[in-house]
């Protein structure tokens, strides 16, 4: 049976050796103003070193570029692939096809990650991609389990999933909360803080939905965060090629934990099923243990059918 690929996304280079000696297998990372809601960020020289430093260890690095491309960033992401393409980076992760075609204009034999967020949803759509040479695609957290074995038996390349962490809900290019807070006359530094940043808190569910902003814009995520360590079976028989855990929104405490959680977890799953059955529920209680104050576990959508039905 084919162990997947577990994949984390580091807050900085002091993380890379403890995750790796936690069980991680790849590293997403990258620059703020091309990578869009990475756990940290990455200048030109940090990602030399991590490139380094994850490939002496003989682990996969890859640099997500899956930002909103306005027309005015198109020069400068020329510019990033072209200084970073003689680097033994295992993949760029694009969202835009402009990206795409720039990436494949400026460094055409890199491999390439399809990773929209939110638009991989079917096999046609990922296949389109495959037929275009990327390796690997994306899909988005919000489609059910069922959708996303199926996808996977029909699909042409690589696909991985998000199986632990944070969902993103809404995201502007736009600093709207900022410009609002600013328009109120009101210190507006907070919600540009991840770790303190601001909290929407809606009273009838009893959930808190953490907002900050970025180079990127203004993002708000999900009440609760995703969790599968117990679930994981079907989709590692299903042959789902990567799975991840995000650490946005998370100390480096937390990920190394979730990590080594996580590398148990699919150890046992594939060694020892029916063991990996018995404890499968106190691997979740584990993490709930750690989780941060006011963020929730759950199954995210994978078991959440569309409120939207087909007439």
């Amino acid at each position: 049976m084919k162990k997947p690929e577990l994949v984390v996304t580091p807050h900085d280079l002091h993380e890379i050796e403890p995750l790796i000696e936690a069980g991680a297998d790849a590293f997403i990372i990258g620059e703020e103003k091309f990578g869009l809601r990475l756990a940290g960020h990455f200048n030109r020289d940090e990602l030399r070193q991590a490139v380094e430093l994850i490939k002496k260890h003989n682990k996969k690095v890859y640099v997500a570029i899956n930002a909103i491309m306005p027309n005015g960033l198109l020069d400068d992401l020329k510019t990033y692939i072209d200084e970073i393409k003689s680097l033994p980076i295992d993949a760029l992760r694009f969202s835009d096809p402009g990206a795409y075609m720039i990436a494949k204009q400026v460094a055409p034999d890199m491999t390439l990650h399809w990773s929209s967020e939110t638009l991989g949803t079917n096999y046609f759509t990922v296949n389109y991609w495959y037929d275009r040479g990327v390796l690997r695609t994306v899909l988005a957290p919000e489609i059910m389990k069922e959708p996303v074995i199926e996808t996977k038996e029909q699909a042409k390349g690589e696909v991985e999933i998000l199986v632990h962490g944070a969902i993103c809900m809404f995201q502007s290019r736009r600093n709207l909360v900022g410009n609002y807070l600013k328009f109120q006359g009101q210190v507006v530094e907070k919600i540009q803080s991840r770790e303190e940043g601001l909290l929407l808190f809606d009273s009838e569910r009893q959930l808190y939905y953490p907002v900050f902003e970025d180079q990127q814009g203004t993002h708000i995520f999900n009440g609760s965060d995703v969790c599968m360590i117990d679930d994981l079976a079907d989709f590692i028989d299903a042959g789902v090629d990567s799975l991840r855990i995000d650490g946005i929104l998370k100390s480096s405490d937390y990920l190394i934990n979730a990590t080594k959680a996580y590398r148990f977890a699919i150890d046992l799953c594939i060694e020892d099923r029916a063991k990996y059955n018995q404890v499968g529920r106190a691997l979740y209680k584990k993490m709930e243990e750690i989780q941060p104050k006011h963020r929730l576990l759950d199954r995210g959508f994978f078991y959440k059918p569309s409120i939207y039905k087909n007439k």
